[in-house]
């Protein structure tokens, strides 16, 4: 069976994009391999139990650099999900994440729409269990 592991983030500064994830969001950081010629693989998680990860890649030129902050086109792009949605929301104002609406309670789950430091739009959210 197959699983989806990563994903690519296309970053402006490796250190930056570290510091956001694991600083603010609460994100570990699993991987920091130096590739030679400024290039590194930096894998990043909201845990470590194996879930999905992020690769952040530092943008090549200026069509990627381009897409930095826009990878959906301004649509959500990525969904975090949590268990305690009140305590998540709080830690992540508390470490300055930037929010663009307030928390909704719709009939999927609680769910708040915010920006990465690129400004990808992202979900917290805690759906609903039956």
């Amino acid at each position: 069976m197959a699983r989806l592991a990563k994903i690519t983030l296309l970053v402006r500064d490796y250190d930056d994009a570290i510091a956001f994830y694991r600083d603010r969001l609460g994100f570990v950081l699993i991987e920091d391999t130096h590739l030679g010629e400024g290039k590194r693989w930096v894998v990043v998680a909201p845990d470590q139990q194996g879930g999905g990860q992020l690769l952040l890649a530092k943008a090549d030129g200026a069509e990627q650099d381009a897409a930095v902050g826009n990878q959906a086109g301004g649509r959500v792009v990525f969904f975090l999900e949590t268990e305690d949605f009140e305590r998540s929301y709080q830690q992540m104002l508390a470490n300055g994440v930037r929010f663009l609406e307030a928390p909704r309670h719709e009939a999927y789950g609680s769910v708040v729409v915010f920006a990465d430091l690129y400004g990808n739009k992202w979900d917290l959210i805690a759906p609903k269990r039956p």
